[in-house]
């Protein structure tokens, strides 16, 4: 198996990183080989390293293309939409079972703490979604949706730990009611607000 006749090269590195994507979700980074990612891909392990060095470089760039981006789908498409309830929407979906690439990223940090060469690359990306999410977070205290003297990165931190946990806490092992889970995200969020703002006094009712 070598280059697909017909496919650009744009389409053959595409095809390696959703064949990466379901190959790293369903058997783990340790448990996969380049050669399983090329055969799933339909093409040569020498294709393959045409396009990314390692396996490490593989899985980040998987994850780039193809892991959890809800919240910037729900931004792009209404960016005049009070960011709390963007957080919200999104909150609301954490506990619920994923795609099998959902559960990508889960791969993805349980490798980095392994291999130094997975590491290096995921500090990178888990940065820019980091440095992201805190230009968020800081539109919304701007805007007074959240308390200004807050800690933008340390409400980012909360949020990552959050969705983190949420893709390793699967509903198989503990599930919760969507109502319950949904009442419980509004009044942390609301927990947020400016002090005194309708919102916060809200939360205490």
């Amino acid at each position: 198996m070598g280059r697909i006749a017909g496919v650009t090269a744009a389409e053959t590195r595409e095809r390696l990183l959703r064949a990466a994507a379901e190959v790293f979700a369903e058997r783990g980074y340790d448990g996969t080989r380049v050669a399983d990612i090329a055969a799933a891909a339909g093409v040569s392990n020498g294709a393959l390293y045409a396009h990314f060095g390692s396996k490490a470089d593989l899985i980040v760039a998987a994850l780039r293309a193809h892991g959890p981006r809800l919240l910037a789908d729900l931004f792009a498409a209404d960016p005049d939409r009070p960011i709390t309830d963007l957080l919200l929407v999104v909150g609301r979906w954490l506990p619920r079972r994923r795609e099998a690439c959902g559960y990508l990223i889960v791969e993805a940090l349980v490798a980095a703490r392994r291999d130094e060469d997975v590491a290096r690359p995921m500090r990178d990306y888990m940065g820019e979604r980091a440095d992201w999410l805190s230009g968020l977070m800081r539109v919304a205290q701007n805007d007074g949706e959240l308390d200004p003297s807050l800690s933008a990165d340390a409400l980012v931190h909360f949020c990552l730990l959050l969705a983190m946990g949420s893709a390793l806490v699967t509903p198989d092992l503990h599930a919760v009611d969507d109502r319950e889970w949904s009442a419980l995200l509004t009044r942390v969020v609301r927990a947020f607000a400016p002090a005194g703002t309708s919102a916060q006094r809200g939360a205490s009712q």
